[in-house]
């Protein structure tokens, strides 16, 4: 292997996590024709006049930064050290540190996004975000708004269909199209690609990630359930009990329960000296 500059960003993690058995985006309220708009109390699957999915910035780094990252950049490099090309879909880090990575599934009232940054900020909290491509598009600060934040932008596919049900030449088009907003709001197609309507990746989803710039499909180990709207005390007891150093969670955006439950999550971490980093900072070698 070569030791250029290009070459070492595509260094591999040893490691990668095994699939991780969980329900998740594969049980949210949402068919196969797409989201359907619900407003503020519908799944991240499930507000469909949300928009665009992939959009990629650093943990820390400030929105200008992001927007100055070139997409090609992104494309060639996901996250130094970091992504498996193809590989297993990640679904926790293995560094050892005490870091746990809150993944947003991105659509619904972008009030209640604009409360749950208030919140991230005011704990020192820092999210991945994983955008549906419609909601993007018909919401076009919140890529800003979450940039702005220090957090990551991630494309969630262009309209959120269950994507194992969809044909190759169907699942190229979702993640691209989401991909194409995200590099005309920010300058780059997203780090991260989590695949809709299912938990894990397929070889074609994979394969699609892949071609379309994305390393390994982004997994998770710990799923309350949130989509489901179980109020914000099962949220909370559901990710007390699952999440550990190294968890990644899937939470969605646009629910009231899961805007309730915020601060008891935040203080978890808290109380068990986790930080709540991004997802590209989790996954960093040790």
């Amino acid at each position: 292997m070569s030791n250029s500059p290009t070459t070492r960003r595509h260094l591999l993690v040893a490691g990668a996590a095994a699939l991780a058995g969980v329900a998740g985006c594969s049980a949210d309220r949402t068919g196969t024709s797409g989201p359907t708009s619900t407003g503020s109390s519908g799944s991240a699957g499930s507000t469909g006049s949300a928009g665009s999915a992939s959009a990629a910035g650093t943990g820390t780094a400030s929105a200008s930064t992001s927007t100055a990252t070139s997409a090609s950049a992104v494309t060639s490099a996901p996250a130094p050290g970091v992504a498996v090309r193809g590989g297993p879909d990640l679904t926790r880090g293995t560094s050892g540190r005490a870091e746990v990575a809150l993944t947003f599934h991105g659509a619904g009232d972008v009030t209640i996004l604009r409360r749950m940054l208030a919140e991230f900020a005011d704990a020192g909290t820092r999210v991945t975000v994983l955008g549906i491509g419609t909601w993007l598009e018909s919401e076009p600060q919140v890529a800003r708004l979450v940039l702005d934040g220090g957090h990551e932008l991630g494309n969630h596919t262009w309209s959120h269909r269950t994507m194992p049900r969809l044909d190759a030449a169907t699942v190229t088009t979702e993640i691209q199209r989401a991909a194409a907003v995200l590099r005309r709001q920010t300058g780059s197609p997203g780090r991260w690609f989590r695949p809709s309507g299912t938990p894990h990746s397929t070889p074609a989803i994979r394969a699609a990630a892949v071609a379309a710039g994305y390393g390994a499909c982004l997994g998770y180990d710990v799923d309350p359930l949130d989509y489901t709207d179980p109020g914000a005390d099962a949220i909370v007891r559901a990710f007390a009990r699952g999440v550990r150093p190294g968890s990644i969670v899937s939470l969605h955006l646009g629910h009231p329960g899961t805007l309730a439950a915020m601060p008891r999550l935040l203080a978890t971490l808290a109380d068990r000296r986790l930080a709540g980093v991004t997802t590209t900072r989790l996954l960093e070698p040790a």
